[in-house]
């Protein structure tokens, strides 16, 4: 049995028993490349989530450091590689 909650007005999210999402694995991921994530459920207890690989990507948080590039300007002095060898310099005495 599928049940559907709604998640958004774009895609809804599906509930599904384990052994309904067994029998109809290539669907759901069908489903998932469309951009619809499935709660599967084992008995009444939602055990995993099959969604597409966008919205795993979002929860990665791993971002793109280039919006950040040439931010530290400045941080480390006029004379960046001066400032780097001191600190060296104390982490070896």
């Amino acid at each position: 049995m599928t049940k559907t909650t709604q998640r958004s007005s774009k895609h809804p999210l599906a509930h599904t028993g384990a052994e309904s999402a067994r029998a109809k694995l290539p669907s759901l991921i069908d489903a998932a490349e469309r951009g619809r994530a499935t709660v599967i459920k084992r008995r009444g207890r939602a055990v995993a989530v099959l969604a597409p690989m966008s919205a795993v990507e979002e929860l990665n948080g791993q971002q793109s450091l280039l919006p950040m590039q040439g931010s530290g300007r400045g941080l480390w002095g006029a004379d960046s590689r001066k400032t780097l060898r001191k600190l060296r310099d104390e982490w070896n005495r």
